[in-house]
């Protein structure tokens, strides 16, 4: 089976090394085709990419917006936007996914073959999310990064999540962070519109959605408490914790979303309730590790960054 080919498209603020890194760690998935969107605009980075022959990189500069009309202040519309216009693109794959600089697709067969088993039906498949934990200072992993699953019947996860996660998991879906919808593989050329979580062909949501239990996205969400504390105030004005998004499915008893649950803990326990909420839920103890295990759910991947870093660009 020579299987299918596919690409990926990402909107992108990052440093150069995080670009690269996603970039080559696709390219060794076996990407035939990324479409890089540089929401803030580098030449040294854009010059890397161009080099490429499979990267398709745009700088998404003034000049970019001023044709579109305008720039949109919201990063989520400014991925729309971009998305239509990999999409609009000549299909020079037979599939696409769009998806964000920290998930990397993961997969124990080639993605191609995967792809190419799909049902004629399937217009789209859905990938679910893995996502990453802070490596523990005690108790290191590396290369190892460790990473948490979840169930996917309610019932079966949100008793696994409390089980797991006894002070914050009834706040959370799987102890997860970000999202668990994970994202969509759909088929290029054919007029799909894709947003973060689903795509659309005309009216119609996730035409012939599949589940891929053959993929997984590993999602770099909750690294270092300096790393997450850094990214912490923007991501609970406009991101994954802003408060238009709404509380777990199943967890409504506790009447909070995520946005107010953290500024509950915020209010009563200050930076002290935040790091035990970072310590409980994002950090790979031998305690997490092992709860995770009981459960089926506790996930170690080396992703050798630096190695496929070096060598897809080895100019770099």
């Amino acid at each position: 089976m020579s299987g299918a080919s596919w690409g990926v498209i990402s909107t992108i603020k990052a440093p150069k090394q995080a670009v690269l890194n996603f970039c080559a760690h696709h390219l060794e998935m076996g990407a035939d085709r990324l479409y890089i969107y540089l929401d803030e605009p580098d030449q040294d980075t854009f010059k890397s990419l161009k080099s490429h022959p499979k990267i398709r990189p745009v700088q998404c500069d003034a000049e970019w917006w001023a044709k579109r009309k305008s720039r949109p202040d919201k990063h989520q519309a400014r991925q729309f936007l971009n998305a239509r216009h990999a999409c609009n693109r000549r299909a020079d794959v037979d599939w696409l996914t769009h998806i964000d600089c920290d998930e990397f697709l993961l997969s124990d067969q080639a993605v191609s073959e995967v792809l190419e088993a799909m049902p004629l039906s399937a217009l789209c498949g859905r990938i679910r999310p893995i996502e990453a934990l802070a490596d523990d200072p005690q108790n290191p992993t590396q290369p190892d990064t460790c990473f948490k699953a979840f169930h996917l019947p309610l019932k079966e996860r949100n008793a696994a999540t409390d089980a797991i996660f006894p002070e914050f998991g009834p706040y959370l879906s799987g102890g997860f962070l970000s999202h668990v919808a994970g994202k969509m593989f759909f088929r290029a050329g054919i007029g799909m519109k894709v947003k973060i979580h689903n795509a659309y062909l005309d009216d119609d949501e996730n035409p012939g959605l599949v589940e891929m239990p053959d993929l997984s996205l590993a999602h770099l969400h909750a690294e270092s408490w300096e790393a997450w504390r850094a990214q912490f105030d923007y991501r609970l004005d406009r991101g994954s914790y802003r408060a238009a998004l709404g509380p777990p499915p199943g967890r409504v008893k506790s009447g909070l979303n995520m946005h107010q649950m953290f500024h509950a803990l915020i209010d009563s326990d200050g930076e002290d309730g935040l790091r035990r909420f970072h310590q409980e839920v994002c950090v790979a103890t031998p305690e997490l590790q092992a709860r995770l295990a009981d459960h089926g759910l506790l996930r170690r991947v080396n992703l050798e960054l630096d190695r496929k870093r070096a060598a897809h660009f080895p100019d770099e």
